[in-house]
C-alpha cells in the first residue's frame, strides 16, 4: 500500500510542477515576444530612444529616406484621424517630427488608443521614437480636436536598399469602464482616416 501511495504522491508532485512550469511559461510569453519582436523587427514594432540619445546619433547626410504616414480607425470609433503631412523626407540619424490630428465626432466623451507599426518589417528595428502618443489613452470630449506629436529617428544603420518606409497608426476605442479608470495625460493629438 505504501508503494501505491508513494507513486500517487510522486505523480501529484510532478503534475503540480508541470502546471507551475506551464503557468510560468504563459506568464513570460508576452514579454518574451515583445523582446523578440524588438530584436528582429517582426510585427513592425519600433524602438524608443531618449532625446539625448537621439541628439547624439550620427546623421548620414549622404542619403534620404521617405517616411509615409498612414492613419486608420478601427471599428465603429466615430473619430477623424490624419497626419498633417502624408510623407516626410528624413536623413538617417536626424530627429524628425510628425504631427497628427484627432477629432471626436460623437456627442459623448470617448477614449481611444493608437497602436503603431512600421513597414517593411526589416526597417522597423531602425525606426526609433523619442516622443509618441501611441499606447497612451486619449480621452476626447464631444467635438474635441487634438494635435499629437511623434518625434522619431531613422537609424543610420538602415539598409541602403530601404528608401521608403511607412509608419502606420490604428486607433482603437477603449471601453468606457476602462477609459474612466485611466485618464490620459493632456497631449496634442489629432485623428483622421487616411485614404
Amino acid at each position: 500500500m505504501t508503494d501505491a501511495r508513494q507513486n500517487s504522491t510522486r505523480t501529484a508532485k510532478r503534475l503540480a510542477l508541470a502546471a507551475l512550469l506551464m503557468f510560468g511559461f504563459g506568464y513570460a510569453l508576452a514579454p518574451l515576444y515583445d523582446v523578440f519582436c524588438e530584436l528582429t523587427g517582426i510585427n513592425g514594432k519600433t524602438g524608443r530612444l531618449s532625446g539625448d540619445e537621439a541628439e547624439a546619433a550620427p546623421v548620414d547626410f549622404s542619403r534620404q529616406v521617405t517616411v509615409e504616414f498612414d492613419t486608420n480607425i478601427n471599428g465603429e470609433l466615430p473619430w477623424a484621424f490624419h497626419a498633417v503631412e502624408r510623407r516626410k523626407s528624413v536623413r538617417p540619424g536626424e530627429v524628425a517630427k510628425a504631427v497628427f490630428v484627432v477629432e471626436n465626432n460623437a456627442d459623448q466623451p470617448i477614449t481611444g488608443q493608437a497602436i503603431p507599426s512600421v513597414a517593411p518589417s526589416k526597417a522597423s528595428i531602425f525606426f526609433n521614437k523619442t516622443e509618441c502618443f501611441c499606447f497612451v489613452r486619449q480621452r476626447l470630449q464631444p467635438g474635441e480636436r487634438k494635435e499629437m506629436v511623434v518625434r522619431f529617428v531613422v537609424g543610420a544603420g538602415l539598409p541602403e536598399e530601404v528608401r521608403r518606409m511607412t509608419l502606420s497608426y490604428t486607433f482603437f476605442e477603449i471601453p468606457a469602464s476602462e477609459g474612466l479608470a485611466a485618464k490620459s495625460p493632456a497631449r496634442k493629438d489629432k485623428k483622421h482616416k487616411a485614404g
